[in-house]
């Protein structure tokens, strides 16, 4: 029996006013992903795949169509739900690490319970808990601005899935590394979805893709494949 959805759109439009005219960055956009798949997304620069991620984020409102992340309408949310979107249900990893680099690798990981109410030896307890699952309690302690690129973006995954999201969203997360690195950040991927994460990979790299489960490729805001 097929899995629940986790992201399900229809005809999911996202539009901006440019001088007098009105850009379409997506144009109808209609897909579904199951929880525990792990799916790619492909396109040129312009095709619309950066925005479909943070339309699912939360992070952008659409302008037209209907787009539900876990059950949830997200038209339907005002600020205040999207807020809690963003913190609880969707997880996500950037291309730029976005850690900020005065603070502790556990401090950073810890930051988003924060927001959430969680005291602050529970928010380090699970901070810890979730570095140590991916293999970077050694670094814990340590500044951001201390670690290595692959080490950086291993932290920005271990914050992403503090919250333990239905869902883990990466845009381009191996383009600010080197080859070595970004395979053993895909590797993290691949181990997580075998554990169960649902994952939703933005990426221009084939390569990348490929260890995916299903790829969507895009073109002018639209999906073409997949």
């Amino acid at each position: 029996m097929n899995a629940p959805l986790a992201v399900e759109a229809l005809d999911l439009e996202r539009t901006y006013a440019s001088g007098r005219t009105t850009v379409a960055a997506l144009a109808g956009v209609t897909l579904g992903i199951r929880r525990g798949e792990f799916v790619a997304v492909m396109g040129p620069s312009g095709s619309g795949k950066s925005t479909l991620l943070n339309v699912v984020a939360g992070l952008e409102r659409p302008t037209g169509g209907t787009v539900r992340v876990d059950g949830e309408d997200l038209a339907k949310l005002d600020e205040v739900a999207l807020a809690r979107h963003r913190s609880k249900r969707v997880g996500m990893v950037f291309q730029a690490f976005n850690l900020l680099p005065r603070f502790s690798v556990v401090d950073n990981v810890a930051l988003p319970l924060a927001f959430s109410g969680v005291p602050a030896a529970e928010r380090v307890r699970r901070a810890r808990a979730i570095l140590d699952r991916l293999g970077m309690s050694a670094r814990a302690d340590h500044r951001s601005n201390e670690l290595s690129g692959g080490e950086l973006q291993r932290a920005a995954v271990a914050r992403a899935l503090i919250g333990d999201p239905a869902i883990l969203l990466a845009d381009e997360p191996t383009g600010n590394l080197d080859s070595v690195n970004g395979a053993a950040l895909i590797a993290l991927f691949e181990e997580l979805h075998a554990q169960g994460q649902t994952v939703l990979l933005v990426t221009h790299d084939a390569l990348i893709a490929s260890h995916a489960q299903r790829t969507i490729s895009m073109r002018d805001g639209r999906v073409v494949d997949g």
